[in-house]
């Protein structure tokens, strides 16, 4: 790495955790769980746009919020890409959900919709 790493401190945490709530609400995107760590930030949102799409856009709004803040430093603050993957069933997303939410070690700034904001994807016969 040419840098040091970016870690999200606590004030700057709760501004990207602020930033993720903001533009899914903005694009339509139903944000299901959202962890936001130190180094990295976990996101459950069901989207009408490719995960990639969604992803690319959830780090520049977070990077705008955070230039707010900071002033744009320069510093690149997330990695080149990331983990995205599409989730098909309601098992699948409940339990995204719960690992984003409950296995990611200490919490940290976190969103956890209701139960009944979650997608129900399964169908019935």
């Amino acid at each position: 790495m040419p840098e040091p790493p970016y870690l999200l401190e606590a004030d700057t945490r709760q501004i990207a955790l602020g930033a993720i709530v903001e533009i899914c609400s903005r694009k339509g995107w139903l944000l299901s769980a959202a962890h936001v760590r130190t180094n990295h930030i976990d996101v459950v949102a069901t989207a009408n746009r490719p995960p990639e799409q969604v992803m690319i856009a959830l780090k520049a709004y977070c990077s705008s919020k955070l230039n707010l803040r900071d002033g744009n430093t320069g510093q690149n603050r997330w990695a080149r890409h990331g983990s995205t993957r599409y989730l098909w069933t309601d098992v699948a997303i409940r339990a995204a959900i719960d690992y984003v939410v409950h296995q990611e070690g200490e919490p940290m700034p976190v969103f956890e919709a209701t139960a009944s904001t979650v997608p129900n994807t399964e169908t019935e016969p």
